[in-house]
């Protein structure tokens, strides 16, 4: 159900990351009018929000000025009497150190309608990336969550140290780094053994999660040996010993490494996606940007034709997409492709090629066999694919981008076919962002899916390359590319598609 006009929600984010966020805490990101955001939301969290919403930022960070309580109050309430649907979005669970129970007294004082909507908190999720179950049927039958870090203003602690020093399970305190020297030694001084295992988790389910593992008495200074900073989760009890056999975030083939992703801004995330599954931190440094150009005369033209052609060759899944886009804004369907005329007015059957196998996934999205599929993604071993395909004086299509080598038309020409080049899109250069240029300085690997997505990210950065990242390439023609451009190539996809350049990266990791 999307999101009512007048109502606010107070919604969970979750722990870090993205893929922790509940269906409904993203269908109304995507319906509000209004979101009132803190610092420590996912990324990617706003991606589905309205072009026309209201984006309001009311993170709290330490040590800088931020937007009192009682204000962020005020404008909530605000905005819902105004007839906006208001989206609180908080880290984690808005019941749990999330303040949403100030926020919900609030509306309801003020007569606002309000929603919950639990995200999944950091105390369970961090300390379970981390491999540290925080109940066990041996170690323990209760987890206490403690705050580590009361309000400045309060005049004496609402912490019982007594009683958690007797607490007979897990202790989970949050934003616990910078006060836990002293509420260690509140807990030993109250009784609880210094000797029992203990651990700090960093950045929990997040990109550069690590733990470290230490003793009640000793953890503080570990953490501080370490450099374990903010945010973090500090967890006390028998469970931490269960991490050296549960531990699986580190285990993960790609885990720690920093991966440069270079695809264009709509297709990298996919790509990306995969990498954070396996355990990268992933620098999305798009190279290039996608323009179509299906308004062209001779892509229109190409399209009214489409049924007389008796080879279609398609190059990338992007051409696949502009394609039938095309088709579909002249009211075709893929039953244009049905067949061609032949001389004696029967219709022939098509013979669709693609050039590799990402290219054939993208026409079976749409409906459509590809018949040639070359194993090797270059055009020369498309060419040795159509030998067995007559094209003496057949009409031909190659949709492609405008920017292409001319092996695949020259060669078809020499064969006697009457052939139509299309350029269904353009590829532009993308000018990195400076964040994404800073971060990508330490990068382990920098993948490269198309030889404009090497010219381009090169000739951006320029002497800011990366030069200790080790090259991936989606295969020989773009391997050629980074050569000319100074670069060693590391590891080359086989097969020569997104598959075959995740399954190269991991195993060039694997040494």
């Amino acid at each position: 159900m999307s999101a009512r006009s007048g109502v606010v929600y107070l919604v969970g984010a979750g722990p870090g990351d993205p893929g922790l966020m509940t269906a409904r805490s993203l269908e109304l990101i995507a319906s509000a009018d209004a979101i009132y955001y803190d610092r420590l939301i996912p990324p990617g969290a706003l991606d589905p929000v309205r072009e026309d919403a209201e984006l309001v930022y009311v993170g709290k960070a330490p040590g800088r000025p931020s937007m009192p309580q009682e204000e962020i109050g005020e404008r909530l309430i605000e905005a819902a009497q105004s007839g906006k649907s208001v989206v609180r979005l908080k880290g984690g669970d808005p019941f749990v150190f999330g303040r949403g129970g100030e926020e919900g007294e609030a509306l309801r004082a003020a007569g606002i309608e309000f929603e919950v909507v639990p995200g999944v908190t950091a105390g369970v999720a961090a300390t379970a990336y981390a491999g540290i179950p925080v109940t066990h049927r041996d170690d323990a039958s209760a987890v206490a969550f403690v705050t580590g870090h009361e309000d400045p203003e309060k005049q004496e602690s609402a912490i019982d140290w007594d009683a958690l020093a007797r607490f007979p399970g897990t202790l989970v305190f949050y934003m616990g780094v910078k006060k836990l020297a002293a509420n260690a030694a509140a807990l030993i001084e109250a009784g609880r053994d210094p000797a029992e295992p203990a651990a700090a988790v960093e950045r929990g389910t997040m990109d550069g999660q690590r733990t470290v593992v230490a003793t009640l008495g000793t953890l503080a200074e570990t953490v501080e040996r370490e450099g374990v900073g903010a945010p973090a989760l500090i967890v006390i009890g028998q469970v931490v010993k269960r991490r050296e056999a549960l531990a699986w975030l580190e285990r993960r083939p790609l885990q720690g490494r920093r991966v440069v992703v270079t695809r264009a801004r709509a297709q990298a995330s996919g790509l990306a996606k995969t990498l954070r599954n396996l355990g990268a931190e992933v620098v999305e440094l798009p190279a290039i940007r996608i323009e179509p150009r299906i308004e062209s005369k001779e892509v229109k033209g190409a399209v009214n034709r489409i049924g007389e052609y008796a080879l279609i060759v398609l190059t990338s899944p992007n051409g696949v997409q502009l394609l039938f886009e095309a088709m579909r804004a002249a009211g075709l369907d893929t039953r244009a492709l049905g067949g061609h005329g032949s001389a004696d007015g029967n219709a022939g059957r098509v013979t669709v090629a693609a050039i590799g196998p990402g290219t054939a996934r993208a026409l079976a999205r749409v409906g459509i066999v590809a018949d040639i599929v070359p194993e090797r993604f270059v055009a020369e071993s498309l060419i040795e694919s159509l030998a067995g395909v007559e094209v003496s004086g057949k009409r031909v299509l190659i949709a492609r981008p405008a920017q292409a080598r001319d092996v695949i038309p020259e060669h078809l020409s020499d064969c006697g076919a009457e052939v139509d080049v299309i350029a269904l899109y353009e590829t532009v250069r993308e000018q990195p962002s400076a964040d994404a240029i800073e971060a990508a300085q330490s990068a382990d690997y920098v993948t490269f899916t198309s030889s404009s997505t090497v010219r381009n990210l090169t000739e951006a950065l320029g002497d800011r390359f990366p030069s200790d990242a080790r090259i991936v390439s989606i295969g020989p023609v773009t391997s050629d590319a980074a050569r000319a451009a100074g670069l060693e190539v590391h590891a080359e996809a086989n097969p020569q598609d997104i598959n075959g350049l995740v399954a190269a990266l991991i195993a060039d990791a694997k040494g």
